[in-house]
């Protein structure tokens, strides 16, 4: 069994910068590839970003690369996300999700935390 929370969600203006965290608890957490995955209202849960369970590996989604990074702590269950120059396109409710990585697709992932709100105004 693996628990994440996600923390560092706000409102910011477009252009500005947020850090997401995503802890975890577990003996296999640190097992697993962690991603996160991002849902706006009335739209389908999306993939962001994955690192792989060393840490070695990262993945994004197109419309993230280069304005996103998401990094492994060593010696701590946690991950964080920084997103920078933020879009109002990346305003989202944001989730951290466990599992050994065999995709990108929400069906990959057996464990997800309850999210964070990400707002991002024009």
């Amino acid at each position: 069994q693996v628990l994440l929370a996600e923390s560092g969600g706000g409102s910011v203006q477009a252009g500005e910068s947020l850090v997401l965290a995503c802890a975890g608890s577990g003996q296999m957490f640190s097992d697993y590839a962690v991603a996160w995955f991002r849902q706006a209202p009335g739209k389908e849960r999306e993939f962001v970003a994955v690192v792989t369970w060393s840490g070695g590996a990262q993945r994004y989604a197109d419309s993230v690369k280069g304005r996103f990074r998401i990094w492994r702590h060593n010696g701590e269950n946690k991950v964080s996300l920084a997103m920078n120059s933020l879009k109002p396109e990346d305003t989202a409710i944001y989730y951290c999700t466990a599992d050994s990585f065999t995709g990108y697709e929400v069906a990959a992932f057996a464990y997800w935390g309850q999210g964070t709100q990400v707002t991002v105004y024009a």
